[in-house]
């Protein structure tokens, strides 16, 4: 079952997620650069406190509670020892760069917390093979926002499309580690599809995605609790394909991402 992340601050949303199987809550810190990374773009930016780390994992019952810390910065010891006193089961690291930097981060966290990486820097992509054997990494994910950004292209699904995420899938698993990447939509909704974007998942034998802006929302039409319900449902379809079914979806996908990003450009 593939784990859906849910970004939140909200006890009652957590409560709710916490409900359900296979859920993971996260608690979104990072705020260094982020504003000036992502100008002009239609992307959210959390206003989550450290407080919330110990109110949302106060709630939790059955799902673990991931934490993403700011960028390494001379603060990171500090936000460190207030995270893992906050109770969080797992840290995320963005934006790093370079293999030192997780280096670095690992001795700090010093195998209080299992580490999350998240590879969303072209230079962090080059690199990966340096960084992939850190001492404490439990999993690795690929925030394709960014890396999509980083890289210079127009949609954030053409690294999936040129094979660059099939990549860190691989170097994952020879290490031993979970992998997952990008943000999924309700099944029939999104650029991408989500049910295109699950399909994309169970190829690669991801194991965690975090659910978009979108599918949790007030609407009426259906609720959170359905929405993942369905999403379980194409979930178990998908996963009985014939190898020449998964090939030619990841083909046809493939097609779409592509016709996507030239929109973009036009």
């Amino acid at each position: 079952m593939l784990e859906l992340i849910q970004i939140t601050n909200d006890p009652a949303l957590a409560r709710r997620c916490d409900a359900l199987d296979g859920l993971r809550l996260f608690v979104d810190l990072e705020r260094l650069g982020k504003a000036e990374r992502q100008a002009g773009r239609n992307t959210f930016i959390s206003v989550h406190g450290i407080e919330d780390v110990g109110r949302i994992k106060q709630v939790l019952r059955r799902s673990q509670l991931m934490v993403r810390v700011n960028p390494l910065n001379p603060g990171t010891a500090a936000e460190v020892d207030a995270v893992v006193a906050g109770g969080a089961d797992l840290i995320m690291l963005p934006m790093f760069t370079r293999a030192a930097e997780l280096r670095e981060f690992s001795a700090i966290v010093a195998g209080r917390l299992p580490i999350v990486p998240l590879l969303e820097t072209g230079a962090a992509l080059e690199c990966l093979e340096d960084w992939i054997a850190t001492p404490g990494l439990v999993e690795v994910f690929v925030g394709l926002n960014d890396l999509h950004l980083s890289l210079g292209y127009r949609f954030m699904f053409e690294p999936l499309a040129l094979g660059l995420v099939d990549r860190v899938a691989e170097a994952a698993q020879r290490q031993g580690l979970r992998f997952g990447f990008g943000g999924i939509a309700r099944v029939d909704e999104g650029l991408l599809p989500g049910r295109d974007v699950l399909a994309e998942h169970l190829r690669l034998g991801s194991g965690s995605v975090i659910l978009s802006r979108t599918f949790h929302r007030g609407d009426e039409t259906e609720s959170f609790e359905d929405a993942v319900a369905r999403l379980r449902s194409a979930e178990k379809e998908l996963a009985h394909r014939s190898q020449a079914q998964v090939d030619a979806d990841a083909a046809r996908i493939a097609g779409v991402i592509r016709r996507i990003a030239a929109g973009s450009a036009a």
